[in-house]
């Protein structure tokens, strides 16, 4: 599914009013940046709250868009940046349909929250969209169930623009300390899963000689 917005850029993202919950955000940020992977935290509605330079490393090669770019709002990203494909593999199963079903419950926790509102429009103005959304998305959760709709723990596929990884796949790993659950926040890290070694070839077994004396259960042995 290849989609196209048209709506609003998000409203600006609101701060932290407390003191304590801003330097918390602050030293949060430097620890951020200390992982290696890509990893971003995120408020109810999928706005970027930080993102650490792999993540922007990781999305480097996206093009400009009024709505959609993946260092202001994620789910807006995976549902209608046209360049999203060329970052999350399996675009589709993998990303768009886990993230409409985790944007489906959210609207119904927070069903009068303006930026859902936004992009349930948004969705509406799109057939192919508004069809997944309100017949394919049912179906497919039926058929993968519950589990897949979680982020934590998923593996998904990726293309890094970086050649040296290119077609790799993540384990999103979800991990949110409880300041920033409180905030209202989510943290999500993409752990890159190093390509596994090849298996050593089995080493031929040396049977010739057992052959020899006790043969096989299914071969005659020869008359004297």
């Amino acid at each position: 599914m290849a989609f196209q917005a048209g709506g609003q850029r998000s409203a600006p993202r609101p701060v932290p009013e407390s003191p304590e919950a801003q330097a918390y955000l602050q030293d949060y940020a430097v620890y951020l940046e200390a992982v290696p992977f890509p990893s971003v935290v995120l408020d109810h509605r999928w706005d970027v709250v930080l993102a650490n330079t792999a993540f922007e490393t990781l999305f480097r090669e996206v093009g400009p868009h009024p709505t959609a770019q993946p260092g202001d709002n994620f789910l807006r990203f995976v549902l209608f940046h046209p360049d999203a494909a060329s970052v999350l593999g399996d675009h589709e199963a993998s990303w768009c349909l886990p993230m409409l079903a985790c944007f489906a419950a959210a609207v119904e926790r927070h069903g009068h929250d303006a930026g859902l509102q936004a992009i349930r429009r948004e969705i509406a103005q799109d057939p192919i969209m508004e069809a997944a959304y309100r017949q394919g998305l049912p179906h497919w959760i039926r058929a993968v169930g519950e589990v897949a709709v979680e982020h934590d723990g998923a593996v998904r596929p990726l293309h890094h623009p970086d050649p040296r990884r290119g077609a790799t796949r993540c384990r999103i790993v979800g991990e949110t300390p409880r300041a920033l659950r409180d905030m209202g926040y989510t943290r999500l890290t993409m752990v890159f899963q190093e390509p596994r070694p090849a298996p050593a070839p089995r080493r031929a077994r040396r049977t010739a000689t057992r052959r020899s004396a006790s043969h096989l259960s299914v071969v005659p042995a020869p008359r004297a």
